[in-house]
C-alpha cells in the first residue's frame, strides 16, 4: 500500500466514524433512495458495529487494489459463498464490496469513500434496490431513482469500466405476491438504463422462476436471498457476460 493510499484510508476512516456518530442520533431515515448516508438502523441480523466494520475491512481491501471486477451491492452479493466466488471469479481478480441490508443510499454514501475512488476496476457487477422496497417501504420509482443515481455515480467513479447491471432479483413464493409485482415494475424501469456499451443491463432472475412461475425454496430459501446451488447457478450464467465485458 503506497503512502498516498495510507493517507486516503486513514483521512476516510477518520471520516466513517464521525458519519457513523451522526447516524446513531438520527432518526430512520424517510428518503432511501438518493440520500447518501451510512446505516442508520439497528437490525437483529445486522448490527450499526458490524455494518461499520464491514465497511473499514472493504476499505482495507480497496486500498490494495488490483480490482478488475467490482462486485457491489447488498446482502445477495455479500453473501457469495467464497468457495464458489473465488472458483469462478477468482482468476478475474475479483472483489466483493456487498453489504447486507444496504439500500441505493447507503450505497452512495460508500461510494463517496476516497479510497474506493482510487480502484480502477474494468467491469463494476451492481445488484441493488430490493431492501429500499423490504426495509423502507419505497415505490419503484422511487427505487428507480435511487438506481440511476448510484449507475451515475459509477459512471463518475469509473469512466473507463463497464457496468453489468443487474435487474433485481424475484423475491415472494408466488407469482401474484405484491413484492414480486413491485420488483417487476422496478426492472422494467431499470432496463431502460442499459446502453449496451458503457451500462448493460442483464436479467437473471429467469433462472429461479418455475414453470409454474414460483420460486424455489430449495433455491431460495426464504424466497429472497439465494441458496449455494441458486449462486452457483448464478455464477455460471453471469461470468461469460463478465468475460466478455473484459475483452
Amino acid at each position: 500500500m503506497s503512502i498516498t493510499q495510507k493517507l486516503a484510508l486513514a483521512a476516510c476512516l477518520s471520516g466513517m466514524a464521525a458519519g457513523a456518530a451522526a447516524a446513531d442520533a438520527a432518526p430512520l431515515q424517510t428518503n432511501c433512495a438518493t440520500t447518501a448516508a451510512p446505516r442508520a438502523v439497528e437490525y437483529p441480523w445486522m448490527s450499526r458495529q458490524r455494518w461499520r466494520g464491514m465497511y473499514e475491512e472493504q476499505l482495507v481491501r480497496a486500498a490494495k487494489g488490483g480490482v478488475d471486477v467490482m462486485f457491489i451491492g447488498d446482502s445477495i452479493t455479500e453473501m457469495w459463498p467464497k468457495t464458489v466466488f473465488q472458483e469462478q471469479f477468482g482468476r478475474l481478480k475479483a472483489a466483493n464490496f456487498g453489504i447486507g441490508g444496504d439500500h441505493t443510499g447507503n450505497l452512495l454514501w460508500r461510494l463517496d469513500s476516497p479510497v474506493l475512488a482510487g480502484l480502477k476496476p474494468r467491469v463494476v457487477v451492481l445488484l441493488i434496490g430490493v431492501n429500499n422496497i423490504n426495509l423502507c417501504g419505497e415505490t419503484p420509482e422511487q427505487v428507480f431513482g435511487g438506481i440511476q443515481a448510484v449507475v451515475a455515480r459509477l459512471r463518475t467513479l469509473y469512466p473507463s469500466a463497464r457496468i453489468l447491471l443487474n435487474a433485481v432479483l424475484p423475491e415472494g413464493e408466488s407469482p401474484d405476491s405484491p413484492e414480486r409485482g413491485k420488483v417487476l415494475a422496478l426492472n422494467r424501469m431499470v432496463q431502460t438504463l442499459g446502453d449496451a456499451k458503457s451500462v448493460q443491463f442483464h436479467d437473471y432472475g429467469g433462472m429461479l422462476v418455475g414453470a409454474d412461475g414460483r420460486l424455489s425454496a430449495q433455491l431460495q430459501p426464504d424466497f429472497l436471498h439465494l441458496s449455494e446451488p441458486a449462486y452457483r447457478m448464478w455464477a455460471k450464467a453471469l461470468r461469460p457476460d463478465i468475460e466478455k465485458m473484459l475483452k
